[in-house]
């Protein structure tokens, strides 16, 4: 059954490999190389058991990320080339048909690579998170978790699944224009409902009853011209020790969220420099530049889709015989990323651009000095490495790193 699109999909799926490994090494070199000093801009800031702790933390995360890059791929090569799709829809075909059959067999794949991820997911939270201290998560916590998400995957992804599948089937060629106009709307409902409905069913929302930060806060978002639905506490100390803040939802359901382990860490002065960052986000419109990206590489990867549904020469080289838009639709997304993982730097480029907007915009209307000192705080905190390896941390970090961050902070700060 293999053919030309076999060869060319193994090929792909060994470069990733090879990259990813090669950017995984560099990095625990380097992040060792550099594990005795603390950096000359974070001398007198950060005390070098903190700096080993981050690069302890930093190694252990990238190690374990190559055991799941293995697992990945494994799973991936059974799916497709070793006939475990092929398996899946002999097994469905034969007890279902029609849109009952598609969810069947999409849901299938999605628990196998749910249970085979599950292990791993374990080590990290109990045994990788738990020896850095950062893990306040219960077992029981942790099965809770897995089955309000699964309820969540039965109730909205079941109804999203059969529209999706139904559009495929009945709207002819331009299928794949529908289905994005739909999924866009779906999008865009899930932004709206998830401030309100979602997030609250993993973690309890109270209002903020600091008198002196509300004040201050109050203040900022009045001179940043910001409205939001309130001002919430989230109690991420149930999970972990690790701290943030961020906006959520558009229009009437945008609202200010803190970690309570970031409110317990940060003076009211350097809350507010982290949270003028992130209306800097808001101000720079990030938010829907990233949503209208999202759109359309979306409408690109459908339109891509459209072409290949029909397409033998598809089917047969990822180890599949048969051809319905269910079995489409998982094989692309299944082997999509693999063709499309070289766009990765260019989003995390684009990420960077982002913070270091926000950061401009946080210098402009709170304290550049406040928010560098949040900020070594955060990385404290959160045992981020202050030497990444500069190849690894340009391909995929989000964020800029700390040294260069910081500098120009003070720079903005001068």
């Amino acid at each position: 059954m293999a053919n030309t699109f076999s060869f060319a999909f193994l090929a792909a799926l060994l470069a990733m490999c090879a990259l990813r490994l090669w950017l995984a090494g560099r990095q625990i070199s380097h992040v060792i190389a550099h594990r005795a000093t603390v950096p000359g801009s974070f001398a007198g800031r950060i005390e070098l058991t903190a700096h080993q702790k981050a690069a302890d933390y930093a190694v252990a995360r990238t190690r374990v990320g190559r055991y799941g890059l293995a697992i990945e791929v494994a799973v991936l090569l059974a799916f497709t080339l070793g006939g475990g799709l092929q398996a899946l829809h002999e097994f469905w075909s034969t007890q279902l048909d029609g849109l009952p059959y598609g969810v069947a067999l999409i849901f299938s794949v999605l628990l196998i690579s749910a249970l085979v991820d599950l292990p791993l997911a374990l080590y990290h939270q109990f045994v990788i998170e738990e020896a850095f201290g950062f893990n306040r998560m219960t077992l029981k916590l942790f099965v809770a978790d897995l089955l309000k998400q699964a309820a969540l995957a039965v109730a909205i992804g079941a109804p999203v699944l059969l529209a999706v599948l139904w559009l495929m089937d009945t709207m002819g060629d331009l299928w794949w224009f529908y289905v994005w106009l739909f999924w866009c709307v779906f999008n865009l409902l899930i932004l709206l409902i998830y401030p309100t409905w979602i997030a609250p069913l993993f973690n309890k929302f109270v209002a903020l009853d600091d008198a002196q930060l509300r004040t201050r806060v109050e203040a900022l978002l009045l001179r940043c011209g910001f409205a939001s639905s309130g001002l919430f506490v989230m109690d991420g100390s149930k999970r972990s020790s690790h701290g943030n803040a961020y906006f959520t939802g558009f229009g009437k359901t945008k609202r200010i969220v803190f970690f309570d382990t970031l409110l317990g860490r940060l003076r009211p002065v350097e809350v507010e420099a982290v949270l003028a960052h992130e209306l800097g986000h808001f101000k720079h419109r990030h938010v829907l530049k990233r949503i209208c990206m999202l759109f359309a590489m979306s409408l690109c990867f459908l339109a891509v889709l459209g072409q290949l549904i029909n397409a033998n020469w598809f089917f047969n080289g990822l180890g599949v015989d048969t051809q319905n838009t269910a079995l489409a639709l998982i094989l692309f997304f299944l082997v999509g990323p693999v063709f499309t993982f070289l766009l990765t730097p260019l989003l995390s480029l684009l990420s960077r651009r982002d913070e270091f907007e926000a950061d401009r915009y946080a210098a402009e209307n709170a304290s550049a000095n406040d928010l560098v000192t949040a900020l070594v705080k955060l990385y404290e905190d959160n045992a981020a490495t202050l030497t990444p390896d500069p190849l690894h941390s340009l391909f995929y970090d989000s964020h800029p790193p700390a040294a260069l961050r910081i500098a120009r902070l003070q720079q903005a700060q001068a």
